[in-house]
């Protein structure tokens, strides 16, 4: 596929079709990269693993409704002129009696080869993509689908052993009746004796999983919670824990915020807040943290060459961002270094955002420019909040947004979503939040965003002064807006300002 607009072309499109016991997923990402972007994603919920667990088959209805969406899935593949194409199949294709007859139609409905993976690679993956999709992991990632829970240790970029258990949320209503009590008891056999869960104590535990996700999305409505972002959603365990009885008593229907969870995924609710809150008690992890990456993220992961994986995941999609939405993309190699020579003279080098969070703001300054001068800073904000970005949590997607918006609308504007983010950062972060959009403020009505003229109108901290060295030609850029921005720079720095014209 050539250049389409508003695309990266530097590879073929991608999709994973995930044949799941309660979806069946079509996932067609950009291309394959550490960061790839999602350009389509649909989904059945066919319920292929409602009756496995007591029949031993999947059922005629549920097959018919995956058969359906196999095809839909092709037709829309073909349209998409999608590269290349990866179908696996998980739990309830491969304990049903009738899966492989189910497959066989399967791989013709989707004219491709369907890898039915084992337990042991449906773990490996889910805790690959977990790896794929935060920096630097340590604990456990739990993969709760509709027919089985995955547990693997995560450590960094390494995988460590993990396991399949047969308490997925279709498959335990199935085998319990709907009765929450036999549940319980069927949870606590299964989890006994499993080095996965003494690997969780102190550490984290990142959920992955449909149905964790919706209870981490009822979580954040009753909490308040001012970024409605799924992907690194982090609670202390003790409240989770709280939060998850809770579910387990109430009935769905009145619980508050419902609605934004699926009809066909409210009944499974209560079993996944079963399973969390012994998982919690057994492991006894320090938080959980909700991840939106998992197998299919694991299995692009584990496709990427080495040097590939080995890329910052942030400063990549960061990047992607800057190259499609800034006005000049070689702008921002300029305004990173700018931007270390002046923290660098400044002393704060070892600042808690730390260099990555400093450069991946950097490459975001210029992506509003398009907007109403009146509502760049509010969109940007917006847009970075809520960007699929990968290796970030939430406080540094907050300290990203809030930088972005105080470039554009300065740093005494406020929105009701600026506001809500900066309860997320700490009153260091905050400050350097605001001192890089100061600078940002700076940069920018000398360079217009255009590269080239950063490296020749150096900023440092000089002793007790903030200099601005522009030399030659470059004189005439000092103006009565430049000095303003750069007086209310050298204040949050603490010093007095220079403009050196030679």
């Amino acid at each position: 596929m050539g250049l389409v607009a508003g695309r990266l072309s530097l590879g073929e499109t991608i999709a994973i079709i995930d044949i799941g016991s309660n979806s069946v997923r079509l996932v067609v990402y950009e291309m394959l990269a550490r960061s790839p972007a999602q350009v389509f994603n649909e989904k059945e919920m066919a319920g292929l693993g409602r009756q496995v667990a007591t029949t031993g088959r999947l059922a005629e209805d549920a097959m018919a409704r995956a058969l359906e969406a196999l095809l839909r899935f092709r037709i829309l593949c073909e349209a998409m002129q999608v590269g290349e194409i990866r179908v696996i199949a998980t739990a309830a294709a491969r304990e049903a009696a009738n899966g492989p007859a189910f497959l066989a139609k399967a791989e013709q409905a989707i004219g491709q080869r369907i890898e039915l993976i084992s337990g042991g690679r449906e773990a490996y993956l889910s805790g690959l993509g977990v790896i794929s999709g935060f920096a630097e992991p340590h604990g456990v990632a739990g993969d709760l689908g509709g027919g089985s829970l995955e547990l693997v240790g995560v450590d960094g970029d390494r995988v460590g052993p993990g396991i399949s258990l047969p308490i997925g949320g279709l498959a335990l209503m199935d085998k319990a009746k709907g009765q929450i009590k036999l549940a319980e008891k069927i949870v606590r056999e299964q989890l006994d004796h499993h080095p996965q869960l003494a690997a969780m104590r102190g550490k984290d535990f990142f959920a992955v999983g449909g149905t964790w996700r919706a209870l981490a999305t009822l979580h954040q409505r009753q909490s308040g919670y001012p970024l409605s972002v799924m992907h690194g959603y982090t609670v202390p365990a003790r409240d989770v824990a709280d939060f998850a009885r809770l579910v387990e008593r109430a009935d769905a229907s009145v619980l508050e915020a419902i609605d934004a969870v699926s009809s066909a995924r409210r009944p499974l609710l209560a079993y996944g807040a079963l399973v969390l809150d012994l998982l919690i008690k057994r492991g006894r992890p320090r938080a959980v943290v909700i991840s939106a990456s998992g197998v299919r993220e694991g299995l692009l992961y584990d496709m990427l060459p080495e040097d590939e994986r080995r890329v910052d995941p942030l400063l990549r999609g960061a990047q992607d961002y800057n190259q499609l939405r800034a006005r000049e993309p070689r702008h921002a190699a300029d305004l990173i270094e700018w931007v270390r020579r002046l923290v660098a003279s400044a002393g704060l080098s070892d600042d808690p955002a730390g260099g990555r969070l400093q450069d991946a703001a950097c490459l975001l300054s210029d992506i509003g420019w398009r907007a109403h001068p009146d509502y760049r800073g509010e969109q940007s904000l917006n847009v970075i909040a809520h960007a699929a970005f990968s290796g970030v949590d939430h406080p540094g997607r907050a300290f990203l947004a809030l930088t972005v918006f105080h470039r554009y609308a300065g740093a005494k504007s406020d929105s009701p979503a600026a506001a809500g983010l900066r309860q997320l950062l700490t009153p260091r972060l905050l400050e350097r939040s605001q001192l890089l959009a100061s600078a940002f403020r700076v940069a920018y009505l000398l360079s217009a965003g255009m590269p080239g003229i950063l490296p020749r109108a150096t900023l440092a901290c000089v002793d007790s002064r903030l200099v601005l060295r522009l030399s030659g030609e470059l004189h005439a850029l000092s103006s009565e807006r430049v000095t303003g921005r750069l007086k209310q720079l050298a204040k949050l720095l603490g010093r007095d300002y220079e403009i050196s014209l030679g």
